[in-house]
């Protein structure tokens, strides 16, 4: 049995098209959307609407963590807008989901990530799409679980949930044998971004679960560049599956 993994996808249905070649199933993680782009400020729709030097100053204030002031810019632009800002997101976003979901191959296996807006998904979803937030599914034989959504952090991005309601989803998972998950556990060294220069938000609930069921393989995205990308607890494989937008390439995960 062969999977392809991915996660952090953030607008690349291009090489989204082609993920699954080979494989007889993919696994995505989440992060469809691309809202702002810290690599290309001229991508993404906060570049669409404001322009890439907004963008860039946006992701500037973000980066340096002055949270006010990269909120008060954006309120700025945002009132500059006719109409609902709300609307102009959705629209945008659709147009995203739009070619994502034309582009996503089946048998899919999906999960949410943080920047997601988990309430449109339905409408782009197609035949062969299965998603799951807190559920199991078997997939050539082994038990496969997931876990979806990001947990608060000053970033406030669409898909943050409290650490009890993802701990909940955490429990309601159970012993499986591949735990899939959109962020990483807590462990610091899969935490830290080497290029953000931060540590990213991981899940104790996560990392509880992984002491004490010990599944083969926990995989996850969230954390574009890293430090580490995998670590092992007990006899769990704990595998960072790479940032499908920068890399274009699907991790394999064999048996």
């Amino acid at each position: 049995m062969r999977v392809h993994v991915v996660s952090d996808v953030h607008g690349r249905a291009d090489a989204l098209a082609g993920a699954a070649e080979g494989a007889d199933a993919l696994i995505c993680l989440g992060d469809l959307i691309l809202f702002v782009d810290y690599d290309d400020h001229a991508q993404g729709i906060f570049a669409d609407l404001f322009g890439a030097r907004n963008a860039a100053e946006f992701i500037a204030l973000r980066t340096a963590k002055r949270f006010d002031e990269a909120r008060a810019m954006s309120a700025r632009l945002w009132a500059s807008l006719d109409g609902d800002p709300r609307e102009h997101i959705e629209r945008n976003v659709r147009a995203q989901y739009d070619a994502l979901f034309a582009a996503m191959p089946t048998p899919a296996y999906l999960t949410y990530g943080n920047v997601d807006l988990p309430r449109l998904w339905a409408d782009y979803l197609r035949p062969g799409h299965q998603v799951l937030d807190g559920e199991v599914t078997e997939i050539g034989g082994l038990r496969f679980g997931f876990v979806g959504g990001g947990l608060k952090t000053p970033y406030r991005t669409p898909h943050e949930i409290t650490d009890e309601e993802y701990a909940a989803k955490v429990e309601a998972v159970g012993e499986v044998d591949v735990l899939c998950c959109h962020i990483p556990p807590a462990l610091p060294e899969l935490l830290y971004d080497v290029v953000a220069r931060r540590f990213e938000r991981g899940s104790e609930a996560t990392l509880e679960a992984i002491r004490r069921t010990q599944p083969r393989y926990v995989l996850f995205g969230h954390v574009h560049n890293p430090l580490r990308a995998r670590a092992r607890v007990g006899r769990t494989e704990c595998v960072n599956v790479g940032h499908f937008r920068g890399k274009g390439v699907p991790y394999v995960l064999e048996w």
